[in-house]
C-alpha cells in the first residue's frame, strides 16, 4: 500500500512539474524534468502563446531550453508538438492573407503606398552618356539587407531592435521604435534612442539592463543589439524623370534615389547633383566619377526629409565618328577636350588623331574649327559643339610589291633610291621558272591614274643601271613565269583501260607511259588501238576533208608495255577496242514443280523457256503446264522511258510520280504467261520465249480450287468443277456485295494471263474458268448522282431546245 501510494505521489509530481514547465518554460530555471508525451494540447498552446508573445520562434528558443536542461530529445518531441498543433489549427478565415513585413503597408498605425519604378527606355536622351545607368531594368542599386548594421546607422521611428542577453540570465526580445522614437524592453522600462547611431543605442540598453540584471554588470550574461528591421524614410526628387516623393529604406544611398526615379531628365544635369539636408547643400554628386573611374564616394546615406534636386546642364557637347563610346556629353566650366575624350574612352584604332574637326554655334550661324593633337589639352568645348573624329586614309606612305615568280611575293617597305634589283633581293630572288626577258611595273602617277613599264629583268639583275629602274611609292612589280605561256595540254584515253579520262600531257608521253598511268588494260582490251590526232598546217588544203588525223595501231592486249612504244602528241585522242567475243556467262532461275530448280546459264544467244526447262529435267509429276510464267525484271531504263513520257497533264498531277513508284516499289516485275502444251508440241510456238539474263522460270504446283476474292461476301477458294462457268465460282461465295463491280470481273489464270467479262448488246460473256485460276471483283468507281435541281435543269434544256426545233420548222 505504501508502494502504491509513493507512486502516486511521484505521478501528481511529474504533472505538477509539467504543468508549470508547460507554463513558464521560457522564464523556469530547470527544464530537465520537463515530459512532452504527458503535455496536453491546451499546455502545448499555452507554449505557443509564450512564444509568440515574445516574437520568438522554437528554433530560435532552442538555445535557452537546451541550456535550463531539457534534453535535445524532449526538445524534439516539443517542436514536433507545436508543429502538429499549428496544422491542425489551420488558418481561421481561408481568405484572410497575412501580410507580409516586407509589404510595409501597415506600421504603427500609417498607411505608405507601395512604390513600383517602371522602367522605360529613354529614346529622346539615349545618346547622352550616362542614361543607360538609369532606364537599364537589370541594374539594381538597392541596398543589401543581410549585410551587418553601419555602426553610424541613426536610429529612429520604424526601426526594430533584436535584445538579447545570453549566458546565466537569458531574455530575448524584438522591440520596436516607437513614433515618439523610444524602445519599451520587459523589466528596464523606456528608453529614449531615436536620433542615437547603432552604437550609441546598443552602450545605451546594456547599461540600462545591467541595473536589472545583475550578471550583466558581473559579466556573467552578455548584453547582443542588433538591428532586425529597416524603418522607411521619404526623400524628394527634383528634376528627374519621374520627380516626387519615394518612400525607401533607411540604408539606401543618392544611387539608389536617383535609380528609382528615373535619373537625370530630358535636360537634367550628370555633373552637378545637389543633396539637400536641412535646407543646405550637403553634397554635389558628379556622376561621371563613378562612370568613368567607378569612385562611389558621391554614393552617400540618405536621411529622411532628404531633397536631391536636378538641376538643368550647363554644357553638353557631341562626340561622333571614330571613338569607343561616341555620344553626348556634359562638359563642366575649365574641362577641355583632353578630358572629353577620356569620357568617350578614347580614339579608336582607325581614328584620324592629328586633327579633331569641330562643328561650333555662333549667335547667329555655324562655323568650322580645326583643333590640332597639340591643343587637346588647352581647348575647352563650348555648349552644342559637334566634334568629329573621321577614319585615317585608305593608303600607305612607303609601301611596294613585287609579286610572280620569286620566292617571296609579298608587300614591303619601301625607301628612296631603291631600284628593281634591290626589291627581287629583298623577296628572296627569282624562282627557278622565272621569265627574264622582260618585267612589268605597274606605277601611280601624282594625278592617280597608272602607267606600265617593262624593263629586262636578266639585264637589269646583271648591273646595267638603264635596265634596273628606281621604284617609286605603290609600285608593283611582276615577275613572269614561263609556265604562264604555256598551254594546258591534255591527253585522252577511252575504252578498255581501268580508270579511262583526260590527263596531263607531259612532253615524251607515249602510249607506254599512259596506259600505265590509268591502271593498265582490261581483260576484255583487243589488239586494236586507234588514236585521233590534231591536224596543223599553216595553209588550208581544199583537197584534204579530213577534221582529224586517225593512227591505227597493233599492240599485245595481254601487256601493258609494248614493244613498239608509240610516242604520244598534245590532245590524242586514244581508244583500245574491246574484243570481239567476250561475254561473261549470264544466268536465269528455274523455280518451282520441276526436277532440278535453280540457277541456269544462258547457252546461246538465243535460250529459250524449253530448252531451259529440260535442262531442268522437266515438270515434276505435281507440276501445272498451265500454271508456267516469266518474272522478268523491270529495268532501270524502262522506267526512266516512263518517265519521260509526256502525258500532258496538270502541273500538280502526281499520276507519273506514283507510276514510277508503283514500278520501282512494288511491281519491280513484268509477268510473261507460258502455254507448255503448246511449247512441248509445236517448240516454234510463240509462247516459247528467248530468255534475257535475270528472267525467272516459275512453274506452279497444280491446284484444283479456284480462288474468289475482291468485292464479294466470302473471299473463299472454291473446288474446280469441270463443266461451271464463271458464274458457279461467284455465287459459291455468296455473290458480290454491294460495292461489287460485276460487269468488270476479271480471271488470273495459273500461268499469268488475265481475262476479263466481255458484252455484246444484252449478252455478257465470261471467261473460262481453270483449274488454279483467281476470280476477282473489282469496286465500282464513286459516282456524283446528279440532285433533283439538276435534272429538272436538264429537263428545262430539253424544254427550250424542243421549242426552238419546232419554231424553226414551222
Amino acid at each position: 500500500m505504501k508502494r502504491i501510494l509513493y507512486i502516486l505521489v511521484v505521478c501528481m509530481a511529474m504533472l505538477a512539474s509539467t504543468t508549470t514547465n508547460a507554463q513558464d518554460i521560457l522564464k523556469g530555471k530547470d527544464l530537465s524534468t520537463v515530459q512532452v508525451d504527458y503535455m496536453s494540447d491546451a499546455d502545448i498552446q499555452k507554449i505557443k502563446s509564450q512564444l509568440d508573445a515574445n516574437n520568438m520562434t522554437i528554433e530560435q528558443a532552442e538555445g535557452i531550453v537546451i541550456e535550463k536542461g531539457m534534453s535535445p530529445s524532449e526538445y524534439a518531441k516539443l517542436k514536433q508538438r507545436l508543429k502538429d498543433l499549428d496544422a491542425k489549427k489551420g488558418p481561421t478565415n481561408p481568405l484572410e492573407v497575412k501580410p507580409k513585413k516586407e509589404d510595409n503597408k501597415k506600421e504603427f498605425g500609417r498607411e505608405q503606398e507601395k512604390i513600383k519604378n517602371q522602367k522605360v527606355k529613354d529614346s529622346l536622351n539615349a545618346l547622352v552618356f550616362g542614361s543607360e545607368l538609369f532606364d537599364n531594368p537589370t541594374l539594381n542599386f538597392e541596398p543589401d539587407l543581410k549585410l551587418a548594421t553601419p555602426v553610424h546607422y541613426v536610429l529612429g521611428p520604424g526601426d526594430e531592435l533584436q535584445v538579447s542577453v545570453f549566458g546565466v540570465q537569458q531574455y530575448s526580445e524584438t522591440v520596436p521604435v516607437s513614433v515618439e522614437g523610444k524602445v519599451s524592453i520587459q523589466y528596464v522600462g523606456e528608453l529614449a534612442v531615436s536620433g542615437m547611431t547603432i552604437e550609441a543605442a546598443t552602450s545605451k540598453i546594456k547599461n540600462a539592463i545591467a541595473r536589472v540584471y545583475s550578471t550583466v554588470g558581473s559579466g556573467q550574461s552578455q548584453v547582443s543589439v542588433s538591428l532586425s528591421r529597416i524603418r522607411t524614410i521619404k526623400v524628394t526628387l527634383i528634376g528627374s524623370k519621374q520627380p516626387g516623393n519615394y518612400s525607401i529604406s533607411s540604408l539606401a544611398t543618392v544611387y539608389n534615389a536617383l535609380y528609382l526615379g528615373g535619373g537625370p531628365g530630358k535636360n537634367g544635369s550628370y555633373r552637378t547633383i545637389e543633396l539637400i539636408r536641412n535646407n543646405k547643400v550637403y553634397k554635389q554628386i558628379d556622376i561621371y566619377r563613378f562612370l568613368t573611374k567607378g569612385d562611389q564616394s558621391d554614393n552617400v546615406g540618405l536621411k529622411d526629409n532628404d531633397v536631391i534636386r536636378i538641376p538643368s546642364y550647363t554644357t553638353r557637347v557631341k562626340m561622333e565618328g571614330e571613338v569607343k563610346r561616341p555620344g553626348i556629353f556634359e562638359m563642366k566650366e575649365g574641362e577641355t577636350f583632353a578630358d572629353l575624350l577620356n569620357f568617350a574612352s578614347g580614339f579608336t584604332d582607325l581614328a584620324y588623331t592629328a586633327s579633331v574637326n569641330v562643328l561650333q554655334k555662333t549667335g547667329k550661324e555655324f562655323k568650322v574649327q580645326d583643333v590640332n593633337q597639340a591643343d587637346y589639352g588647352r581647348y575647352q568645348p563650348q555648349s552644342g559643339d559637334v566634334f568629329r573624329i573621321s577614319k585615317i586614309l585608305n593608303r600607305f606612305e612607303n609601301r611596294i610589291t613585287i609579286d610572280g615568280a620569286v620566292f617571296r611575293p609579298d608587300v614591303y617597305s619601301f625607301y628612296e633610291g631603291m631600284r628593281l634589283s634591290d626589291l627581287v633581293t629583298q623577296a628572296e630572288g627569282l624562282k627557278e621558272d622565272a621569265y627574264r626577258q622582260r618585267v612589268r611595273i605597274i606605277r601611280l602617277k601624282p594625278d592617280l591614274t597608272t602607267q606600265i613599264i617593262n624593263t629586262n629583268l636578266e639585264k637589269a639583275l646583271g648591273g646595267d643601271l638603264a635596265a634596273d629602274v628606281i621604284l617609286q611609292r605603290e609600285d608593283v612589280v611582276t615577275v613572269y613565269s614561263i609556265l604562264d605561256f604555256r598551254e594546258a595540254y591534255t591527253v585522252t584515253i577511252e575504252g578498255e583501260v581501268k580508270n579511262p579520262g583526260t590527263y596531263d600531257y607531259f612532253d615524251d608521253l607515249t602510249l607506254n607511259d599512259l596506259v600505265v598511268q590509268v591502271g593498265g588494260l582490261t581483260g576484255t582490251a583487243s589488239k586494236r588501238v586507234e588514236i585521233a590526232r590534231v591536224i596543223k598546217s599553216d595553209s588550208v588544203d581544199a583537197n584534204n576533208k579530213n577534221r582529224i588525223e586517225l593512227v591505227n595501231l597493233e599492240i599485245a592486249a595481254d601487256n601493258n608495255e609494248q614493244v613498239k612504244n608509240f610516242v604520244l602528241r598534245p590532245f590524242d585522242v586514244i581508244n583500245i577496242r574491246r574484243i570481239a567475243v567476250y561475254e561473261k556467262p549470264e544466268t536465269v532461275i528455274v523455280s518451282g514443280s520441276v526436277l532440278y530448280p535453280g540457277n541456269y546459264a544462258l547457252a546461246t544467244k538465243k535460250e529459250t523457256v524449253y530448252s531451259v526447262i529440260m535442262r531442268a529435267g522437266g515438270l515434276t509429276t505435281v507440276g501445272n503446264p498451265a500454271g508456267m510464267k516469266i518474272k522478268r525484271p523491270i529495268k532501270e531504263e524502262q522506267i526512266e522511258l516512263i518517265e519521260s513520257v509526256d502525258l500532258n497533264l496538270k502541273e500538280n498531277d502526281s499520276l507519273p510520280d506514283k507510276l514510277s513508284k508503283k514500278l520501282k516499289e512494288e511491281l519491280k516485275f513484268a509477268t510473261i504467261p507460258v502455254n507448255w502444251d503448246k511449247i512441248v508440241k509445236n517448240p516454234d510456238h510463240y509462247s516459247n520465249v528467248i530468255l534475257f539474263p535475270g528472267d525467272e522460270i516459275e512453274v506452279a504446283e497444280f491446284n484444283e480450287g479456284v480462288k474468289v476474292s475482291g468485292n464479294v461476301l466470302l473471299t473463299s477458294e472454291i473446288p474446280y468443277r469441270k463443266g461451271k462457268g464463271f458464274k458457279y465460282y461467284l455465287s459459291s461465295v455468296g455473290g458480290i456485295d454491294s460495292k461489287g463491280w460485276k460487269k468488270k470481273a476479271y480471271i488470273i489464270y495459273p500461268n499469268g494471263k488475265a481475262d476479263v467479262t466481255g458484252s455484246f448488246l444484252f449478252f455478257k460473256n465470261y471467261p473460262k474458268v481453270a483449274p488454279g485460276s483467281q476470280i476477282v471483283v473489282p469496286e465500282k468507281p464513286e459516282t456524283n448522282k446528279m440532285s433533283v435541281g439538276e435534272w429538272v435543269s436538264i429537263g428545262s434544256v430539253i424544254t427550250s431546245l424542243a421549242l426552238l426545233i419546232v419554231t424553226a420548222f414551222n
